[in-house]
């Protein structure tokens, strides 16, 4: 048998370590060129959140608290910030119902908010809202004079949209008689008193409360004939009310 030709191995020549090491190179410059990007992208001074947006309709969110706590909590680089947790940020904030957060290339971010819209002061200390949820948010006595009026609404905990309701039922029938609640107590066992703007206080009791309620209005015009000033009308009656009038003192 004839013996096969040795296959000669190809010779690597100089082009060929000379290719070999511009590759290795080649890696070692993209290997410090990413490490140096993710450096720059991590750091806030080369890539700032600079232009913070905000919109929505608002009348007690202060856009600049918005901002500030963002910066706060978020104070990374545009690439590093974490819309997820800067919207839940955003929306943990008293006055804010609902919120919405978006980066803007290459350094904003955009936010959409959705204000609370007080109904009524809960408990001397609270807001609700108007859906009778109740927030915690300060309102001065300066925007209660020149933004909004709130009735004072008084309850057990638990029972703000049953108040809420009850108010806005009797609320839409006072109307007709320009007159207003100033104040509602709604007691442990669900008896209704309110005070209206002319001073007048009613007891409503627990039941019926919305027909007793008519029957004041109904019997008002006659009510208001006398000469002296009506302290309190309670309403829980089957049928009339009784009139509790002001002393001297009191009408003084």
């Amino acid at each position: 048998m004839s013996e096969l030709p040795a296959l000669d191995k190809p010779r690597r020549g100089p082009h060929f370590y000379l290719g070999l090491a511009f590759f290795i190179s080649l890696l070692v410059l993209l290997v410090i060129g990413l490490i140096k990007l993710n450096a720059w992208l991590e750091d806030e001074q080369q890539a700032p959140v600079q232009d913070i947006v905000i919109s929505g309709e608002r009348t007690f969110i202060d856009d600049q608290k918005i901002q500030r706590l963002i910066k706060k909590t978020q104070p990374g680089s545009f690439f590093e910030l974490d819309v997820n947790q800067t919207h839940q940020t955003v929306e943990d904030m008293p006055w804010v119902y609902r919120s919405s957060v978006r980066k803007r290339w290459p350094n904003g971010l955009e936010v959409f908010v959705v204000e609370q819209q007080p109904a009524a002061i809960w408990n001397g200390d609270m807001l609700l809202n108007q859906f009778g949820d109740a927030f915690d948010a300060q309102i001065s006595d300066a925007d209660l004079n020149s933004k909004i009026t709130l009735p004072y609404l008084y309850g057990p905990g638990g029972s703000e949209q049953t108040a809420l309701q009850g108010y806005r039922n009797m609320q839409s029938l006072l109307e007709t008689s320009d007159l207003y609640i100033v104040e509602m107590f709604l007691s442990e066992r669900f008896a209704w008193n309110v005070q209206l703007n002319n001073g007048i206080k009613l007891n409503l009791g627990r039941t019926e409360f919305i027909d007793r309620l008519q029957r004041f209005v109904d019997l008002l015009p006659l009510i208001s004939q006398q000469k002296r000033q009506v302290d309190y009308v309670d309403l829980r009656y089957d049928t009339g009310l009784a009139v509790g009038w002001k002393t001297l003192d009191k009408a003084a």
